[in-house]
């Protein structure tokens, strides 16, 4: 009887936060797409891009994430699998990185490929205000945004949605 219960409530939380997700003029977010060189952040539906944001990206920008520590911000196909609020970075969503060819390289290479890369807002106390952030590379691989945006993307982003980062 327990798992019955367990099974109910399960799906009761699972519906109501998919209603909770906002649209942009009506339309769901079908992808993240991550523009590195540009420092973009897309959300797009039917291919066109519905919303940009600036974003930051790892210390060392250019190329893809190979070994863990190299702080370089992966390039690939990823989901959005999982969410929390955080004390240091506001909001923050997973995104899947280690994908299956990542995991294959590092394999190969016996190198440990990294894990935890996020989409993730930025500090903001009185000894690091947010605007410091903006405009720099600061993070160690992450994507990081204003709290602002994060706030916005946080509520228009569902869970099990597609990332795409080009380099």
């Amino acid at each position: 009887m327990r798992w019955l219960l367990a099974l109910i409530c399960l799906s009761f939380a699972t519906l109501s936060c998919a209603s909770t997700v906002e649209t942009i003029g009506g339309k769901p977010i079908e992808k993240i797409l991550v523009l590195k060189s540009a420092r973009q952040l897309q959300l797009i539906n039917d291919g066109k891009p519905l919303k940009t944001y600036r974003i930051s990206l790892g210390k060392n920008p250019k190329g893809a994430k190979l070994i863990e520590g190299d702080r370089r911000t992966p390039e690939g196909f990823y989901w959005i699998d999982w969410r929390k609020t955080s004390d240091r970075f506001n909001l923050s969503m997973h995104i899947s990185y280690p994908n299956i060819s990542d995991a294959a390289r590092a394999r190969r290479e016996g190198v440990s490929p990294g894990s935890m890369i996020m989409i993730h807002g930025t500090p903001d106390t009185e000894e690091y205000p947010e605007q410091w952030f903006h405009t720099l590379d600061w993070t160690d691989g992450c994507i990081g945004m204003r709290n602002v945006d994060m706030r916005e993307v946080w509520n228009l982003v569902k869970d099990g949605t597609m990332v795409e980062i080009r380099p």
